[in-house]
């Protein structure tokens, strides 16, 4: 009999009442559009008790950061942990097709029994595979599971995405139920130095925060059904932004505006690892969006993938911490801007592939803002203050760097500063390397790299193939000498003649740089003309234009409007769009443009050439 309760003890304890005593549960807190605009992390005006609460009962990320600063692209790198530059999501509203071994990392925690539910934005940029959720949509919760099952589930807070300061009736339908005390008075907040101090502005950062406010009370809301359903110290509760406030100059941006976020982890007692998860504390690594995933499945007791390109930061067994987290911008929307950014506990470097584009490129949806809209207005009048006048100027420096310690609205670019001279070369050199290991296929043009995903059958194996490592690094040399100045003339007339579309495409577009610098290039530009690649043929067409030789160009670029493949024609309309009253004898293949379009954007950037050339002011959606 005395052996008989011994062994039964024995299983009491060996065996577990239920998963939650071997396995966390894990719940994502996740919103849109905010930068740390919260009270844990010193913003005096923020009115968020419950996220506040969260913070001192676990660990708020100071220095976490975003890959983009737009959701889709960057919510393609969390649920991969791959960079959107290496897997083909680069591009806002592209649709990439992934290698079968690179998989939602969901499917992985499936796989070893968790249930994983999201509700419910995905946003991916790829058709995800089917199993990689047990449920997803707006009804998925965690008691969708079985009995004692894990859970990794995931809530999305949508109410403070840009739309909610843009739109009157929206910012009302998600504050509705904020009381008095809980609203701002917009002329006591304090503005970002690169917005104008003006009522319209001010009602905009107002209800910014008052959307923030109404996201703390359904965090606090999912908190409580945690606690209720009594596994508030059963999970592991991630809270966190996709990325930065959605108004201009922070939202599709590489700034911290843009890509630093606020980011908080409640760890229960029983599942810290060492010093992890010590409540009121802050941690300061440096942390990716990329990120995130590897930790879950770290915490989780599984094995990070090897191709995985983020780190664990949480957990066992960890690898030595960032140096670095890296950005990016392609195409947002229906304009293309190349932005490469790098940042180190300090400082941040931005390398602008083309500079010769000004900050706010004209797009449909921020213009819907009414802070956009009066910047503009202010801008036109002559009113703006300085540091918001920098952000209207026609062009880009080519290299930017700032000291977030004394600058952390990065307003004075010290780029050219001699007492800081080596941290812009380390911090080159770390995008340069950046840009090469990891394969960046955001450098070749969008028409070319949509015709060879249909050939090696993802964005990602395009680089991959024999010769890929050559070609890479021509492709990231060739990329930079393009807005590197007259001294790459010879270089970029060599690489003309490159074997490979997008090396040629580069060459072209920075001898088009060049403008009449490079008039000696005209008839190796003219031949171009020929290319077999529409992206390099519209290149040299644009380039012809540059130098003053339009006639050829003009013709080609509007034959382009109406060519085969899509992203070609939305090259050709934004080169056509930037070239203003020159061109004029374009403008009937612009208006023939606005017609049966494979996509929206084409339209757009049409509209929007026509109605500068000729005055009118008519919209598309």
């Amino acid at each position: 009999m005395k052996h008989l309760i011994i062994l039964l003890a024995f299983f009491t304890f060996a065996t577990p009442t239920s998963a939650d005593e071997t396995k966390p549960n894990i719940l994502w807190l996740s919103c849109e559009d905010i930068s740390p605009h919260l009270g844990c992390f010193g913003d005096k005006h923020a009115i968020t008790p419950h996220l506040d609460q969260l913070a001192t009962e676990g660990v708020r990320f100071s220095h976490a950061f975003t890959a983009a600063g737009v959701c889709a692209p960057c919510r393609s790198t969390i649920i991969t942990g791959m960079y959107q530059t290496t897997i083909g999501t680069h591009h806002m509203r592209c649709t990439a097709s992934l290698p079968e071994f690179i998989k939602p990392f969901p499917i992985y925690l499936r796989e070893a029994g968790y249930y994983c539910s999201n509700n419910s934005k995905k946003d991916y940029q790829f058709k995800e595979p089917k199993n990689t959720w047990d449920q997803s949509n707006g009804k998925s919760h965690w008691r969708g599971r079985k009995k004692g099952q894990p859970f990794f589930a995931v809530f999305n807070f949508t109410g403070c995405h840009e739309s909610g300061i843009a739109s009157a009736g929206k910012y009302r339908q998600v504050t509705k139920n904020l009381t008095p005390d809980q609203r701002q008075d917009p002329n006591k907040l304090e503005l970002p130095p690169y917005y104008a101090n003006t009522k319209v502005i001010r009602e905009d950062w107002k209800r910014n925060y008052e959307l923030i406010t109404a996201m703390d009370q359904w965090a606090a809301d999912l908190i409580a059904q945690l606690k209720s359903d009594g596994e508030y110290e059963n999970t592991i509760i991630m809270y966190w932004s996709d990325h930065g406030v959605g108004l201009p100059r922070a939202k599709r941006w590489l700034y911290d505006s843009g890509t630093r976020i606020p980011m908080i982890v409640r760890i229960p007692k029983k599942f810290r690892v060492g010093k992890q998860g010590t409540p009121g504390t802050v941690d300061a690594q440096l942390v990716s969006s990329l990120d995130f995933g590897p930790t879950v499945l770290n915490l989780a007791g599984l094995p990070v993938p090897k191709h995985v390109q983020g780190r664990a930061f949480l957990g066992s067994n960890l690898t030595p911490p960032r140096d670095y987290v890296y950005g990016a911008r392609d195409r947002m929307d229906e304009r293309y801007d190349i932005i490469r950014a790098v940042r180190d506990s300090r400082y941040r470097y931005i390398r602008n592939y083309e500079p010769l584009k000004t900050y706010y490129q004209y797009m449909n949806t921020p213009e819907k803002g009414a802070t956009m809209a009066e910047l503009r207005n202010l801008h036109d009048a002559g009113n703006l203050p300085a540091a918001a006048e920098l952000f209207f100027a026609a062009n880009k420096p080519v290299e930017e760097l700032y000291d977030l310690e004394s600058d952390p609205h990065e307003i004075n670019n010290l780029a050219g500063s001699k007492d800081h001279a080596k941290i812009l070369k380390r911090l080159r050199a770390a995008h340069t390397q950046w840009v090469l290991d990891t394969k960046d296929v955001g450098l070749i043009p969008e028409s070319e790299l949509t015709i060879r995903k249909e050939k090696f059958g993802s964005e990602y194996a395009i680089l991959r193939q024999p010769g890929g490592d050559a070609l890479n690094a021509r492709l990231g040399k060739t990329a930079a000498l393009a807005s590197s100045g007259p001294f790459a003339f010879n270089e970029l007339l060599a690489a003309l003649s490159d074997s490979d579309a997008a090396v040629r495409y580069w060459a072209a577009t920075g001898l088009g740089n060049l403008g009449p610098q490079a008039k000696k290039a005209q008839l190796a530009i003219t031949k171009t003309l020929n290319d077999s690649s529409p992206a390099v043929r519209i290149a040299a067409a644009r380039a012809l234009c540059r130098m003053g030789a339009p006639a050829e160009g003009l013709l080609v670029l509007s034959t382009e409007l109406s060519g085969p493949h899509q992203w070609a024609r939305l090259q050709a309309a934004i080169a056509l769009d930037e070239m203003d009253e020159q061109a004029k004898p374009a403008i009937s293949a612009l208006k023939s443009a606005l017609k049966n379009q494979p996509n929206k954007y084409i339209v757009r950037v049409a509209n929007r050439a026509v109605n500068e050339l000729l005055g009118t002011q008519n919209v598309v959606p």
